[in-house]
């Protein structure tokens, strides 16, 4: 093709030249030749360039691409290279380094530890109903002894920290030192075959091995029935050989933080369940021993705080369904509530976690709730308390998934006591919740 090009091309040219330059002798053919591989040459190199072009081109926004995303890695990592280093003596291999770590390297670099959150939504402590012992302070006086209480040893007194009436363990020695219930007849068993024992406890900031030590027996009136003594640390119960931390804690008796605890022990014959706030850490089946009573001691052979509140011991009773099949309703101290208000207080959440589970199970089962108050306080302020705090209650069942139109609201106000109002107890008893069927 090229040859027949060149052929044509030199046929034009004579016949252009014509007999004008007949005489001047010119190497037509070599210089066409060198014409055609001049012009040849060119196209070659512009299609070369332009193939060049395409390849770097390529290259280089595979290369951008590369480093955007290393750098995004490096800054969620690390921070950004200009956060990191400044001025022209920085590292140049810096950024590299960081632009490259890879989503692997990433995932096995050390994590902050979760910290632990009170949820309470699988919290299943669920108190007595008929209350045996209540204190909560209400009334005492400050450096007194606790009125509702004996001593067994040590230095013991009423105080105030934090806003709230507390009894203070300000010395108690080697167990089982410290208080006992004051109970008519406690020289005999006065514990049922099924009981709760609920209070709070204070734990210090960064205070090594500071616990509280519960025993199921009277340690005044009552001979040591050999049953193992129940030990609350900040982050760990402990019955015997049972022990168990309190989940996401990094050590078992000394933490960063100050803390009040709410403890709750549950007895049912023979099984014994210790909860710290949320969780239930021991769970035994079978114990052989009786408790026959209770005393409540503190460890501090060195200086500290160590306050308890809001003791209360109940007398187990029938499961609660039981009950709504036999008189159509059941009745619960187990919710709670703030002094005077309808914010219902965590430590409720096992009774309402019972409620909404039966309700799932029973799905024609439908209930009035009816709140009651003790009598303290003005009537009618207590009426619109005891219908604020029905409302609270059927606002969170239906918050866990409960149909508003299986609910209803009632409040009763000091209207219906169920005890007399003269003893702790008995306004502990009349501080109740009916969920009545309809």
């Amino acid at each position: 093709m090229k040859n027949l090009f060149i052929t044509l091309l030199m046929v034009t040219l004579v016949m252009m030249t014509g007999t004008t330059n007949a005489q001047i002798k010119i190497d037509l053919k070599k210089k066409i030749q060198r014409e055609a591989n001049k012009r040849a040459n060119q196209k070659a190199d512009k299609a070369v360039k332009k193939t060049f072009d395409a390849a770097e081109e390529g290259v280089s926004s595979a290369v951008s691409s590369e480093e955007k995303t290393g750098t995004a890695e490096g800054e969620t990592a690390e921070g950004t290279e200009n956060e990191q280093t400044s001025g022209e003596d920085a590292p140049k291999s810096k950024t590299k380094v960081k632009a490259t770590k890879t989503q692997k390297e990433l995932s096995e670099e050390p994590q902050d530890e979760p910290k632990p959150e009170l949820t309470w939504s699988k919290y299943d402590f669920v108190p007595g109903t008929e209350i045996i012992f209540e204190d909560n302070q209400e009334g005492e006086q400050n450096g007194e002894f606790p009125s509702k209480w004996d001593l067994k040893n040590g230095v013991i007194e009423n105080a105030t920290f934090d806003g709230s009436n507390v009894i203070y363990f300000r010395e108690t020695g080697n167990a089982p030192n410290g208080i006992v219930p004051l109970i008519t007849e406690n020289n005999a068993d006065y514990l049922p075959e099924e009981f709760t024992i609920e209070f709070d406890a204070y734990f210090e900031a960064n205070k090594f091995s500071q616990s509280y030590s519960v025993f199921f027996y009277d340690a005044k009136n009552q001979k040591n029935n050999k049953m193992k003594r129940t030990r609350i640390s900040i982050n760990e119960a402990e019955y015997g050989e049972n022990q168990k931390m309190y989940p996401g804690a990094a050590r078992s008796n000394i933490d960063k933080k100050a803390k009040w605890r709410h403890i709750a022990i549950s007895f049912n014959k023979r099984a014994l369940k210790i909860y710290m706030d949320d969780t239930r850490l021991i769970n035994i089946p079978n114990i052989t021993e009786n408790p026959t009573g209770i005393t409540i001691s503190a460890y501090n052979h060195r200086e500290g705080q160590y306050f308890i509140k809001n003791i209360r011991i109940a007398k187990g009773a029938v499961p609660l369904y039981d009950k709504v099949l036999t008189d159509g309703k059941f009745i619960t101290t187990g919710i709670k509530f703030d002094v005077n208000k309808a914010t219902i207080k965590a430590e409720s959440m096992g009774t309402i976690n019972y409620v909404v589970k039966m309700m799932n199970d029973n799905p024609t089962l439908n209930f009035t709730v009816e709140g009651h108050t003790d009598s303290d306080g003005d009537d009618a302020r207590n009426q619109t308390l005891s219908e604020a705090r029905a409302k609270a209650i059927s606002d969170k069942l239906q918050e866990l998934g409960i149909a508003s139109s299986r609910l209803k609201t009632k409040g009763w106000g000091e209207s219906k006591p169920m005890a007399g109002n003269d003893t702790p107890e008995g306004k502990a008893q009349n501080r109740r919740v009916e969920f009545v069927k309809f």
